[in-house]
């Protein structure tokens, strides 16, 4: 679930064609989820080792509010470590730029968003795709592991990674595990522990991995400038994985408008903890004042899509 703790497209058809679409609102498990709803679609992407469940609850809230909401499962996640170990972060960032491109077919308006990595995959599919994204929508975006929970050691981290010992170490996640809710917390570590990552995420994260997300870190940074997309920036104050400098540095360095908001009940993995509904209000309220229907424009849409 993206919590490392220790040092360890093409605007497509009319609006009438898209709600006539044939849409899915389920596929099987681990890999993903779709909920139908209005013509403005919603991706969302998980984090590094996690699995589409930590997308859920804040993707059904917004489908609830008249959007059309996929969850993308990654390649390599849901399974084990060498499945992990098997892909790259190039293999992350085109799944999710292939997934935004092919609803930016279906649907006029087209937001992508994520968690923590995630985020950064969001940030990916936009200096890719344009104008063809409407907008991201950037959870717990991490381009340093700064937060209150990571040892300092952390910066040896990368420089090590990079001198090809990323193959002999893996990463074991621990408290308080991105969640400041103690009941959910207690929940998502025996499944995590129980080995169900299509439902928790992985326990260990492979160094391999890890160093494809710095790699992935690297690249985000280096492109941020050349992003128009308009941004909503959700964080924690108490971000245990990653501070609220992320946060700025995005507002800082896009080249597009950043829209920031930091909570302050939850700790870095917000779209499961204690404000998880506020995360999904704040991002519906921002994809309508950046052209998505309202509600009421959304359900007219879908009863004169709908067969008599």
């Amino acid at each position: 679930m993206d919590r490392h703790r220790h040092d360890r497209c093409r605007r497509g058809p009319s609006r009438s064609q898209c709600m006539n679409a044939p849409f899915q609102t389920s596929v099987p498990s681990g890999e993903g989820f779709r909920f139908r709803g209005g013509d403005a679609a919603v991706l969302l992407i998980h984090g590094l080792g996690g699995t589409p469940a930590e997308m859920k609850i804040v993707g059904k809230r917004i489908s609830q509010a008249g959007f059309t909401v996929e969850g993308l499962r990654l390649p390599g996640h849901c399974g084990t470590q060498a499945d992990l170990v098997a892909t790259r972060w190039t293999d992350w960032a085109d799944a999710a730029c292939g997934a935004a491109e092919r609803l930016a077919g279906l649907h006029e308006r087209v937001f992508v968003g994520g968690l923590s990595m995630g985020a950064l995959l969001s940030l990916m599919v936009a200096a890719k795709l344009g104008d063809r994204v409407d907008g991201t929508l950037l959870y717990s975006p991490t381009l340093f592991y700064d937060g209150w929970s990571i040892p300092r050691s952390h910066v040896l981290l990368s420089p090590a990674l990079a001198l090809g010992f990323s193959r002999f170490c893996t990463f074991r996640e621990s408290y308080p595990f991105g969640l400041k809710d103690d009941r959910l917390r207690a929940k998502i570590v025996a499944a995590m522990t129980k080995g169900h990552s299509d439902e928790a995420g992985l326990l260990d994260t492979p160094g391999a991995s890890l160093h494809e997300l710095l790699k992935l870190i690297r690249t985000v940074k280096r492109r941020l400038g050349e992003i128009r997309t308009p941004s909503l920036v959700l964080q924690a104050n108490e971000d245990d994985v990653s501070s609220p400098r992320n946060a700025r540095f995005i507002a800082r360095r896009s080249g597009g408008p950043v829209e920031t908001h930091l909570l302050h009940d939850s700790y870095h993995m917000i779209t499961v903890d204690r404000e998880r509904g506020r995360v999904a209000d704040l991002s519906v309220d921002f994809m309508r004042r950046h052209g998505a229907p309202s509600a009421v424009a959304s359900e007219t849409l879908l009863r004169e899509s709908s067969p008599t």
